[in-house]
């Protein structure tokens, strides 16, 4: 009995003991042995990510009924994402322009183009490369919400900019 607690320690020592920090692992950024405040490649927290792009700066414009002129805090962030895309030019974007559930499909097409051409042009009046940028209308194909009152209709009515790596280098 005396060698089963024993061994019982004994392994309990050892796994404690492979929790530490090794010389192998020290300071990579990664993982537990990451420190507060450390950017793992690829999260929310590179500042050079998609991920980062959409949780900090944010990936959608929302729009008024009808509209696809862009508000004041359209522009606020447009401003940012025009920022981001300059200091990141491996990346291209298609801006997905989308519309409400009501109106008839043809009509919100249009509407989404327009939404998604005018969030394309902010863009490149910011210095983006055209080359960069392409836009798609989804029109209401495609709702975050699906529901019949202003609360969904006011999500829905959006550009969204989705990154994809170019390949390009600076």
């Amino acid at each position: 009995m005396k060698s089963y607690a024993l061994t019982a320690v004994l392994v309990g020592v050892l796994a404690v003991a492979g929790c530490s920090k090794s010389p192998m692992n020290a300071g990579n950024g990664f993982g537990a042995d990451a420190g507060a405040g450390a950017i793992v490649p690829g999260s929310a927290s590179d500042p050079t990510s998609p991920a980062y792009f959409q949780q900090t700066i944010g990936d959608r414009v929302l729009f008024a009924v009808d509209q696809s002129s862009l508000s004041p805090e359209g522009i606020d962030l447009l401003t940012k994402q025009s920022a981001w895309l300059m200091e990141n030019p491996a990346f291209t974007a298609v801006i997905e322009g989308h519309a409400d559930e009501q109106g008839t499909r043809e009509y919100n097409l249009a509407l989404g183009a327009r939404r998604a051409s005018a969030v394309q042009n902010f863009l490149i009046e910011r210095g983006v490369a055209p080359n960069r940028l392409k836009t798609v209308s989804y029109g209401k194909e495609r709702p975050l919400e699906i529901c019949s009152d202003e609360t969904c209709y006011s999500r829905n009515r959006r550009a969204v900019t989705v990154l994809a790596a170019s390949g390009l280098t600076s």
